[in-house]
């Protein structure tokens, strides 16, 4: 399976924050924040889910708006932040998205679940 992922000048803003504006999708990015490949497994255990098929929508959405690369590897998927990406684009978007998430507490559990699980 091929994945489709807009290029860098491709990402649009409207759909950066479109996906993000999604508590589970913000903690998906808090999780993969920490650096490197993950399975969709373990970020999928970290954040407390074990609906693989609600998340398809979900991981389509993050990877369409150009927020995360995925791809295949054996019988899982890999993804990635895009943030090198993202920061060209949008410099301290992340960033502040982030420090804004966990300064609203209890608005977003599952994004202060991901912080402890990372």
């Amino acid at each position: 399976m091929k994945f489709l992922h807009p290029d860098r000048d491709q990402i649009r803003i409207e759909n950066v924050l479109l996906a993000l504006g999604n508590p589970l999708r913000l903690g998906v990015v808090r999780v993969l924040d920490g650096g490197g490949e993950h399975n969709c497994g373990s970020v999928l255990s970290v954040l407390d889910v074990t609906s693989k098929s609600t998340m398809t929508h979900h991981w389509r959405v993050l990877r369409e708006s150009g927020v995360i690369w995925q791809r295949p590897s054996g019988r899982e998927n890999l993804v990635t932040l895009r943030r090198d990406d993202l920061d060209a684009r949008y410099p301290g978007l992340i960033d502040a998205i982030l420090t804004g998430s966990m300064n609203d507490g209890e608005a977003w559990p599952i994004v202060a679940k991901a912080k402890a699980g990372s």
